[in-house]
């Protein structure tokens, strides 16, 4: 329940900064600023007086103009009709303000996030009969929000009694009563099939879990070397155009989460643009059904307010809780933070509060660890287990990693996908760098590739890091003083290298055949890798020349492998094993027979 609004008036104005005559004010409470109507929420009091952050320009307000207190915090509508909308840092449906406000979203304009005349078809919880405790977070029935995402409607945390009674089967609007509740102090309440919650605050669980299996993106070198778990936190760092926009699109789209949260944070208008009229054309590779049907965008560019900004992320992640107290598996994906960081620091600098590292507010580290840790594995009150992996983009200035939100964000997450600018100027993609790159989560990922893929998964994954490894260090030496200089063995030390990165590290977006990779196919490109160099190896130290089997016509296949077969087609793959094994069988069998002694 809301308090009832309340009068004051505007008194200063500096930028998205509002200083209001408001008595009776609240931290966080939710402020409607002038004749324009804008929105705002107030982040700090002195007495009567009240500092507002608007939303929205503040461009033609007057002081002198009304200020109304609403009596509630930044919130958020949680119902059926999200899934599949697309909406602004603060939730309001930007399909639905087009059609009022045109190509440019007029100020002040205010529409609900869910369409309040839609009807939806609601199955009741069977389980529940009258007189049935309830609390927060138990199911009260179904709706089929669209044909991949059934909509658990749930009890609002905070409110527990006894079910005085469950609405039948059939057509409601989300304003209809579906429930009435008695609580422990004899009062009722109705509940719908929608309801608001701040976003500022974590939505509760049961019991928090560790992660168990990995969220498989499709992706080689996210998914074999670098893995993450369902529930976990990580980040893509990388400088301008290295491809962080890419790969969390690829993630969006190829991973295994049963809901897919995409808030475009501060970037740039044509990016975003691309992602709005992209993901609706896109198939569901798991249920074949289109993507949007379990995707809900938030959309906030550069241009936008930046206070906006500052709150799409906070949007973003309690729509991703509350289809994690379904049960569901969401992946967020928030691009950047950095921009998010940016919108903290000018608020702060506004307010006249001590900048600290390049101009950061000196909460920066713990806001962003507030965001992140509301990521994780959980077992919810009444849905089972469900959870939120979130996934940062970084854009560190200039690609410096040591700066602030970078390195911040580094001591929170459990996996770094360090972009290379390097990399990514050679065309490698993803240009993740392997070196930079951790996960601290490969001792539980290996358990669900032991048992799913092949118990070798983490010998193989630790054999080809080492290669690489050693690749970085005779590349070094190469760049003084040449190739020349390098052992056999060694330079097959950097064919075998270069053969895990360009037959297993790249990979295109772009391939129709190897935009993604399943976790079969992953492991047979690593292992028929790691199988070539060592044969390799082994023949070098029985003598083969090294320029022999670089001409060998198996090299070249090795790289182009992966666009020629599909998931779906491993027999080919496993086929390829064999003429490895018989290209180096008949090498092994020729130098052998130059070694026997000559018959008499």
């Amino acid at each position: 329940m809301t308090e009832p609004s309340r009068t004051g008036a505007i008194r200063d104005i500096n930028g998205p900064i509002v200083t209001v005559d408001l008595p009776g004010a609240r931290s966080g409470e939710q402020v409607k600023i002038g004749e324009l109507g804008l929105f705002g929420e107030v982040i700090s009091l002195a007495g009567t007086t009240a500092v507002v952050q608007t939303y929205e320009s503040t461009d033609g307000v007057r002081p002198g103009e009304i200020a109304v207190g609403l009596g509630f915090p930044l919130s958020v509508e949680l119902g059926p009709g999200l899934m599949g909308g697309i909406f602004d840092g603060v939730q309001r449906p930007l399909e639905k303000i087009a059609l009022q406000s045109g190509d440019y979203i007029r100020r002040g304009i205010s529409v609900p996030a869910l369409d309040r005349a839609r009807q939806w078809e609601f199955e009741p919880n069977e389980a529940l009969e009258p007189g049935a405790k309830v609390s927060g977070g138990l199911v009260l029935g179904r709706v089929q929000e669209t044909l991949t995402v059934t909509h658990r409607i749930l009890v609002p945390p905070g409110i527990a009694g006894e079910l005085e009674e469950l609405a039948p089967a059939g057509d409601y609007d989300i304003e209809a009563s579906i429930a009435r509740v008695r609580t422990a102090k004899g009062h009722i309440l109705k509940l719908s099939m929608y309801h608001r919650w701040p976003v500022r605050r974590p939505r509760p669980y049961l019991r928090r879990d560790d992660g168990i299996s990995p969220l498989i993106t499709g992706q080689r070198v996210i998914d074999t070397f670098f893995p993450q778990l369902k529930g976990g936190k990580a980040a893509v760092p990388g400088p301008f155009g290295a491809g962080k926009t890419v790969v969390q699109q690829q993630i969006a789209r190829w991973s295994n989460a049963d809901i897919v949260i995409y808030v475009g944070c501060g970037e740039r208008g044509n990016e975003l643009v691309d992602v709005l009229e992209s993901f609706p054309q896109l198939d569901d590779p798991y249920s074949g059904r289109k993507l949007m049907e379990r995707t809900l965008l938030v959309a906030n560019t550069s241009n936008m307010p930046v206070v906006a900004r500052e709150a799409s992320i906070y949007v973003g992640v309690t729509m991703a809780e509350y289809y994690r107290d379904m049960g569901y598996d969401v992946v967020m994906l928030a691009d950047s933070t950095s921009r998010w960081a940016e919108a903290l620091r000018e608020v702060s600098g506004r307010l006249g509060q001590m900048p600290v590292e390049e101009g950061y507010p000196a909460y920066l580290a713990s806001r962003l660890a507030a965001v992140y840790e509301r990521a994780g594995r959980v077992e919810t009150y009444g849905a089972g287990s469900g959870s939120v992996t979130l996934i940062g983009a970084v854009s560190p200035p200039g690609g410096d990693f040591s700066e602030p939100v970078t390195s911040h964000t580094k001591d929170i997450i459990e996996t770094f996908w360090a972009l290379s600018k390097e990399l990514a100027d050679a065309r490698h993609y993803p240009s993740i760098d392997w070196v930079t790159s951790f996960s601290g989560h490969v001792h539980t990922a290996a358990q669900w590739w032991h048992k799913e893929v092949d118990p070798n998964w983490e010998r193989r994954r630790t054999a080809a890091l080492a290669l690489l490894a050693r690749d970085a260090e005779l590349s070094r030496i190469v760049n003084l003083v040449g190739p020349e200089a390098l052992s056999d063995a060694q330079r097959w030390e950097l064919e075998g290298a270069s053969l895990i990165k360009e037959g297993v590290l790249q990979q295109s977006a772009l391939d129709d055949v190897d935009t993604f990779c399943s976790p079969q196919k992953q492991f047979a490109l690593l292992d028929i890798a790691i199988t070539i160099y060592s044969s390799g190896a082994e023949l070098i130290a029985i003598g083969v020349p090294v320029s022999e089997l670089q001409n060998l016509p198996i090299l070249a296949k090795m790289r182009r492998i992966k666009s020629m077969y599909t998931s779906d087609q491993m027999n080919q793959i496993q086929a390829f094993r064999g003429e490895v094994n018989s290209a180096m069988g008949e090498i092994r069998i020729e130098y052998a027979k130059q070694g026997e002694p000559a018959v008499s």
